[in-house]
C-alpha cells in the first residue's frame, strides 16, 4: 500500500513521495491503486478532483486525506483581481472567458424539474461572487446593484412559502453578470470594502470532488474544506452531481470535512443521467412524476441494487451555505448512514425556488439511517420523498427550520425516535407506515393523504419493486413522544418567521381525530361502505393511528382514542439554545412530565405496516429496538422512561447538552 502526497509546493513531474510531491491532486489520484492513500498538505488547490479509478473493498479502499493538522481547501472558484470602480460602491472586472473554459457558470441558469422560475419568468445563475469567503446574491438588473441594503421576512402557512422585503436592517453584498464571446464583465456591489484588498473569488467548476464516470467504489474523503461550486439543480428526476459525490458507485466515505458554498446541492449521493435527466422539463409531454416513476424502473433495469450502488458513510462533516441540498440522492443513497454531521443555512438565499430544497433531500432512501446530526436555520430539515422503507431517523436535534420533518407519498416503515423537533413545522406527513417513538415535538404536526400519485414499495430490505400504491394517510404509531405546545418568539433561517395562527389540532396527536383506533376497528370500516368496489371502498377511509402513552403540555392535544396519555395543564417550558459549537435543552417541567411512561419501544411493539406488510426492523432484519436516548445513554429493557428523548428527565428548571 502506497502514500502519495500532494503539496501546493510540489510536481505534477515528481513521484509524489514526501520529499516530492505531486502538485495537483488530480495528478495523484491518477496514480493511486486500491489500497493507497493520497495525503494532501497545507494549501488551497483550485481544481476538480475527478478520480479515474476507486477501490475494491472496504479494506481496499482509495483514500483522499488532508494530512494531520493541516488545512486543506478545495475549490471551484479561482480568485479574481483587477477591480475597478465604476460608480459609489460598485466595482466591475472584466474576467476572460479562457478561464472557464468550456463551462462559464456565468452563462448558464438554473433549470430543471420541479424548479420554479423568479418573478417575471427570471432564472438564477450557476456562477456566484465570493467576498473573503461569504457569497454575494445575484441580482437581474444592472440598477439593483445600486439599492445598498435588504432583508426578507418569511411567512409560512399549510399552503404556501413567502417572501418579501421589509426593514433595511441587514447589508447584502449583490452582483450583476453580462458574458459576451470573449469577456465576462461582472460588476459588485461591495459596500464599505475594497475588493483590491480582499479575497474575491468566483466560481468556475460544476463541482470539487466527483468523478466522471460511475461506479468508482469504495473512496474515502476525508478532512477537506470543499468549498464553492458551481453546481446544477438536481430534482430526482436528473443528473444529480454535488459538489462532491460517488456519481453513482458504492461504499464511500465522506467524514470530516467542511462543505460549503454549493449552488444547489453539497453532498449528491443520487442517480445518474442514465436513468433520466429532466426530461420533464425538457419534453414537457408528460409530469415529473410520471418520469420519476419510469427513473425507478430504469435504474432497476441497469443495475440498481445494495452488490452495485449505497452504502455510503457521509459523517461529521459540517455542510453549510448551499442553495438547495446539504445532502441530496435518489436512488443512489440506499443502506447508508448520515451520522454526526452539522448542517445549516440550506436554501436560505431564496435566489431560486423549487420543490426539492431541504438540509437532507433523499428520493428511495432505502434502509438508510440518518442518526444524530444538528440541523438548523434550513428551509426544511430532513425531506424524504418516495420509498422511505426501512429508514430510521433517530437522535436528530432539528430547531430553526421552517420544518423540521416532511416524509411525502411513501409507505413505510420508517422509525423516527428520541430527535428534537423544535421548529414551528415539527412533523409534515403526506404518508403513512411511520413510527414516532420518544420524541420532543414543540411545533405544528401536519398529515395528509394522497391519492393522485401512487409510489412504489419494496420487498424488505432490496431495492426490488414489490408493488405501487397511493397514500391513505395514517397507519402511523405514536409512542412515548413528549408534545410541548406550540413554539413562541422569532424563529427562522436568517430572518424573521410570522407565523400564521395554526388550528389547535396542529399540536400534538389531536391531529388523527377520527381515525380508526385499531386495526379491527379499520377492518370494519372498510367493509361497511355498500356500493364500493374492490380498490374505491379503501379511497374513502383512512388508516389506523395506533397512539400510547405520549405525553402533553402547554396547550398540545392527545387524539381522544390514545390509550395512557398523560396531559398535563400546568405551565412547561422547553428551549433549544445554540450557544456556537454546543446546543442546550433547557426544560422548566412539572413533575408529572418526568414520571416513567412506557418501556423501551421495540419493532415487536410497532407491528407491521400495512400497504408493504413489512415490520419495522434493523438492515439486517433484526426488529428495530429504540434504546438509546438523545445523548447516547443506553435504557434497558423492562425498565420505564419518561416520554420524550432523553432517558431521564428532572422536574423545576433543567439544562443538559444535547450537541
Amino acid at each position: 500500500m502506497t502514500t502519495f502526497h500532494v503539496a501546493v509546493t510540489g510536481s505534477d513531474r515528481a513521484d509524489g513521495t514526501q520529499d516530492a510531491p505531486f502538485r495537483t491532486i488530480n495528478r495523484a489520484a491518477r496514480a493511486a491503486m486500491p489500497g493507497d492513500t493520497v495525503q494532501v498538505h497545507e494549501g488551497t488547490y483550485r481544481e476538480w478532483v475527478r478520480p479515474v479509478r476507486g477501490g475494491i473493498g472496504d479494506d481496499r479502499r482509495i483514500t483522499f486525506e488532508a494530512a494531520p493538522g493541516e488545512h486543506v481547501a478545495i475549490k471551484g472558484s479561482e480568485i479574481v483581481t483587477g477591480w475597478v470602480r465604476e460608480e459609489g460602491t460598485v466595482w466591475r472586472a472584466d474576467v476572460p472567458n479562457t478561464l472557464f473554459g468550456d463551462f462559464n457558470p456565468f452563462a448558464e441558469t438554473v433549470v430543471g424539474d420541479w424548479l420554479h422560475p423568479g418573478p417575471g419568468g427570471v432564472l438564477a445563475h450557476r456562477g456566484d461572487v465570493y467576498l473573503n469567503g461569504r457569497s454575494f446574491y445575484e441580482v437581474h438588473d444592472r440598477a439593483d446593484l445600486h439599492e445598498p441594503e435588504r432583508r426578507t421576512r418569511t411567512r409560512y402557512s399549510w399552503t404556501a412559502l413567502d417572501t418579501e422585503l421589509v426593514d433595511p436592517d441587514q447589508t447584502v453584498h449583490v452582483w450583476h453578470a453580462e458574458v459576451s464571446d470573449d469577456v465576462t464583465t461582472i460588476r459588485a456591489n461591495f459596500h464599505d470594502a475594497d475588493p483590491n484588498a480582499e479575497l474575491v473569488e468566483i466560481n468556475v467548476r460544476p463541482a470539487v470532488f466527483y468523478p466522471e464516470r460511475s461506479h468508482l467504489d469504495y473512496i474515502t474523503v476525508r478532512g477537506f474544506e470543499l468549498a464553492q461550486a458551481a453546481t446544477p439543480w438536481t430534482p430526482p428526476t436528473a443528473d444529480q452531481p454535488g459538489l462532491v459525490g460517488p456519481n453513482w458507485a458504492k461504499g464511500w466515505v465522506i467524514e470530516d470535512n467542511l462543505v460549503r458554498d454549493a449552488k444547489c446541492s453539497g453532498v449528491s449521493l443520487g442517480k445518474n443521467a442514465a436513468s433520466g435527466d429532466n426530461f420533464g422539463y425538457e419534453r414537457g409531454d408528460k409530469p415529473g412524476y410520471q418520469y420519476q416513476i419510469e427513473a425507478v424502473f430504469t435504474a432497476s433495469h441497469q443495475g440498481w441494487d445494495r452488490e452495485h450502488v449505497g452504502s455510503h458513510v457521509v459523517r461529521r462533516n459540517e455542510i453549510r451555505d448551499c442553495g438547495q441540498n446539504g445532502v441530496v440522492g435518489h436512488l443512489g443513497a440506499v443502506f447508508s448512514t448520515i451520522e454526526d454531521n452539522h448542517i445549516h443555512h440550506i436554501g436560505t438565499k431564496h435566489e431560486f425556488y423549487g420543490y426539492e430544497i431541504g438540509a437532507i433531500k433523499l428520493h428511495a432512501p432505502l434502509d438508510v439511517e440518518i442518526v444524530h446530526n444538528r440541523i438548523h436555520d434550513t428551509t426544511l430539515g430532513i425531506w424524504l420523498d418516495w420509498q422511505v422503507q426501512g429508514t430510521r431517523i433517530s437522535r436528530n436535534v432539528l430547531y430553526r427550520n421552517i420544518r423540521d420533518l416532511f416524509i411525502e407519498v411513501s409507505h413505510g416503515p420508517a422509525t423516527v425516535d428520541h430527535n428534537v423537533l423544535a421548529s414551528p413545522i415539527a412533523i409534515e406527513l403526506f404518508s403513512q407506515g411511520n413510527a414516532f417513538v420518544n420524541n420532543l415535538v414543540l411545533g405544528a404536526v401536519r398529515m395528509q393523504a394522497v391519492l393522485d400519485r401512487a409510489t412504489p414499495y419494496h420487498v424488505p430490505h432490496s431495492t426490488q419493486v414489490a408493488g405501487y400504491a397511493f397514500i391513505y394517510a395514517g397507519d402511523d404509531r405514536y409512542v412515548g413522544n413528549l408534545f410541548v405546545g406550540a413554539p413562541r418568539g422569532v424563529y427562522g433561517p436568517d430572518a424573521p418567521i410570522v407565523l400564521e395562527e395554526f388550528p389547535p389540532e396542529s399540536f400534538g396527536t389531536h391531529t388523527y381525530e377520527g381515525f380508526p383506533a385499531s386495526w379491527e376497528e379499520y377492518q370494519q370500516r372498510v367493509g361497511v361502505f355498500g356500493g364500493a368496489g374492490d380498490h374505491a371502498r379503501f379511497h374513502l377511509e383512512r388508516q389506523p393511528a395506533y397512539v400510547r402513552s405520549n405525553a402533553y403540555a402547554d396547550g398540545a392535544r392527545p387524539v381522544s382514542h390514545e390509550t395512557d396519555a398523560l396531559t398535563v395543564a400546568g405551565a412547561a417550558v422547553v428551549r433549544v439554545v445554540d450557544e456556537g459549537d454546543e446546543v442546550f435543552l433547557e426544560t422548566e417541567l412539572p413533575g408529572a412530565l418526568t414520571a416513567p411512561v412506557t418501556g423501551v419501544t421495540t419493532g415487536a411493539d410497532l407491528g407491521h405496516v400495512r400497504i408493504a406488510g413489512a415490520g419495522f426492523e434493523s438492515r439486517d432484519g433484526s426488529p428495530v429496538v429504540a434504546d438509546v436516548d438523545l445523548v447516547g445513554a443506553r435504557k434497558e429493557l423492562g425498565s420505564s422512561y419518561p416520554a420524550g428523548p432523553l432517558a431521564s428527565l428532572d422536574d423545576g428548571a433543567t439544562r443538559v447538552r444535547v450537541w
